[in-house]
């Protein structure tokens, strides 16, 4: 009878953990994909996010046009100098294009000690070496430390001396930071 129960409590919570990641993705998912079709006032399901899809496109298309560019220059000053506006605006700006597009920033994993005779170090990805423009000694780097099981950070100025240059991808060391260092290094998941 203990071997039946230790076997099923063996089953049991491998169940759990094959199934409540992919359960847990897949209700996202879903969730997203309602959310989208919900802002479309007809009933066809997965319209939402075609639209979106297709609107985010065109306009990628049509902002790399030539006859373009003086309305994106001219929105962005518009934007830009606005007091409040201009905060948000230029944060999510560069947000996106540190995971997208041409000028990523988080490109460039590294090991970090916090403090010189550190034994503890943290994973982050340094993502300033030249921070001249703040008045700060070209001797320190900034390094964003993402959280774990979250989508924030912190923004850490160190001596560039406490860096470590990591020959890993970018993605691999922000997925295994993500996932508290559960995910292995290269693995696309089973």
């Amino acid at each position: 009878m203990k071997r039946i129960l230790s076997l099923f409590v063996k089953y049991f919570v491998r169940g759990i953990v094959f199934l409540v990641p992919v359960a847990a993705t897949a209700y996202v998912v879903i969730q997203a994909f309602i959310y989208i079709d919900g802002i479309i006032p007809y009933d066809v399901p997965g319209l939402g996010l075609l639209t979106l899809v297709a609107t985010l496109t065109l306009f990628g298309v049509l902002a790399s046009t030539v006859l373009a560019q003086p309305f994106i220059f001219w929105g962005n000053q518009l934007l830009g100098s606005s007091p409040l506006i201009k905060t948000i605006y230029t944060s999510v700006k560069d947000l996106i294009s540190a995971f997208v597009g041409t000028q990523k920033r988080f490109d460039q994993p590294v090991l970090v000690k916090m403090y010189e005779n550190a034994t503890v170090q943290k994973l982050g990805f340094m993502t300033s070496n030249d921070l001249s423009d703040l008045g700060i000694e070209s001797d320190q780097v900034a390094v964003y430390l993402p959280h774990s099981y979250a989508f924030s950070g912190n923004l850490f100025i160190v001596p560039a001396a406490n860096i470590t240059l990591l020959d890993a991808s970018a993605a691999d060391i922000m997925k295994f930071i993500v996932s508290g260092g559960v995910s292995k290094i290269g693995e696309t998941g089973e």
